[in-house]
């Protein structure tokens, strides 16, 4: 799986989810538990990732729908 962003922003995390989702890209968002294992302070960062054949897919999806700030180096 590739690392496509970090964020604490659960807005931006759901907005990312429904946009790979009715593309029918899969997804992970990763440390969703531990966030809530801390307290919900925003403290841990959520990671979404998508598979290694998924990622310049997207990638573009996210840059055409304006996220494209929030992707991690390649």
């Amino acid at each position: 799986m590739i690392e496509l962003l970090r964020t604490n922003d659960i807005v931006l995390i759901s907005a990312i989810e429904a946009l790979l989702r009715e593309a029918g890209v899969y997804y992970f968002v990763a440390d969703q538990n531990m966030s809530v294992l801390e307290g919900s302070a925003g403290f841990l960062q959520r990671r979404v990732c998508v598979a290694d054949d998924e990622a310049d897919r997207a990638r573009r999806l996210l840059r055409e729908a304006g996220f494209g700030d929030e992707l991690r180096e390649a």
